[in-house]
Parts: structure tokens; C-alpha cells; sequence
């Protein structure tokens, strides 16, 4: 306790930079923002400490412009106009680049998916600007539709934007689709949060 009461500033500068490192190493975007601000926030107080001015100045630009991110990235988790669902044939082939691309991660999730261009499913792309954020794949039955895949790229896991598909942007319920039917086992399913109730290992959304 008298070593840490003596170095306490050491291992503050010492902790802030490594979190500073740590943060880019994030794939998901909000996680990065979130984590490098935290690390600013501890390296203003460690400059201000030993009185480097210039250095404080600087970390507290870069908590500014976390912040001004963090209020974006918030926003956009909801805003029906941040993402654009686009529907695609099973055998288009940039949706088949999309799934080889993403094809380890994908099984991390969904352990029992294999694609197979040639079934009778309805494939959605879900965009934000220019890149793909998540793929979703049904197969519909009556008015029925059983999720064969729900992905989200790193990047965007901290979002849910298969909400797009499922609620906002009307293409199931247009289609007559009443009832949205997710596979059981599916590793860190997010439905819970979407108004999805739980049936045994899957979850149900009435539409």
C-alpha cells in the first residue's frame, strides 16, 4: 500500500496509456469510443498532475470529439434512417462474398449454419451508407418466418440492426409474415431486448 501511495501517479499514467492501446485494438466501433475516452479522461488528470498543459489540452480535445461520437453512434442505434434494409436473391453473389468473408465469425454465433443458394429463402442485406452491417436470412412458411441466419458484423455488435428488418423497415409484415421464429441455440442472441418473448431455446416475435 506505501509503494502504490508512492507511485500512484506512475501507475495512473502507466494505466491510461495502456487503455489507450487497448481501445484501438476494438473492433466494435462504439466500444473503441467509449474506452478511449475513459483512457483521455484518466491521461487529462495524470498531464495535469505533473502540470503538462499541452498534453491536457490535447486529451481533452480527443474527450470532445469521443463524446461527439459516442451522442452519434447512441443515436443511430434506433433511427430508422441509419441503416437501409436491402433484399437480395439467396444466390446473389455479393451475399455469398459477404458470408465467406464472414464465415469463421459466423459460425462463432450460429455453430449449425451452412448456406445453400439453391433453398427457397428470403436474403436481407442491412446497410449503413456503403457497408454491410448484417446479413438476415428467413425462410417463410404461412405467415411464419424462421431465421436461418441473423449476423452483425464486429464493428456494429454493440447495435441491433436485424431491428430494421424485423420491425421498422415493413418488409415482413408487407410480405403477410405475422410471426418471426429464431433457431434454438444461437449464441448471444440479443432478442430479448426487441419485444421477442422466449419459447423454449428460441424466441418468438409477433408481427
Amino acid at each position: 500500500m506505501t509503494w502504490l501511495a508512492d507511485h500512484w501517479l506512475d501507475v495512473l499514467g502507466w494505466g491510461g496509456s495502456a487503455l489507450l492501446v487497448y481501445s484501438l485494438l476494438q473492433a466494435s466501433v462504439l466500444r473503441l469510443r467509449v474506452l478511449n475516452a475513459i483512457a483521455c479522461v484518466i491521461l487529462i488528470v495524470f498531464n495535469a498532475a505533473l502540470e503538462v498543459w499541452p498534453m491536457v489540452g490535447m486529451n481533452t480535445v480527443l474527450v470532445a470529439i469521443n463524446a461527439w461520437f459516442i451522442v452519434r453512434l447512441l443515436h443511430d442505434r434506433h433511427d430508422e434512417t441509419a441503416f437501409e434494409v436491402l433484399e437480395v436473391g439467396p444466390a446473389d453473389e455479393y451475399l455469398r462474398h459477404t458470408l465467406r468473408v464472414h464465415g469463421a465469425d459466423i459460425l462463432k454465433f450460429n455453430p449449425t449454419f451452412v448456406h445453400d443458394p439453391s433453398d427457397d429463402q428470403d436474403a436481407f442485406l442491412v446497410q449503413k451508407g456503403d457497408e454491410t452491417v448484417g446479413v438476415v436470412l428467413l425462410r417463410e412458411t404461412g405467415d411464419t418466418a424462421d431465421v436461418l441466419l441473423d449476423y452483425v458484423t464486429p464493428r456494429y455488435r454493440d447495435f441491433s440492426p436485424g431491428e430494421f428488418v424485423w420491425r421498422k423497415s415493413g418488409l415482413l409484415t408487407d410480405r403477410g409474415v405475422r410471426r418471426v421464429v429464431t433457431p434454438p441455440g444461437m449464441v448471444g442472441a440479443y432478442y430479448d431486448r426487441l419485444g421477442f418473448r422466449r419459447e423454449g431455446e428460441s424466441y418468438v416475435l409477433e408481427l
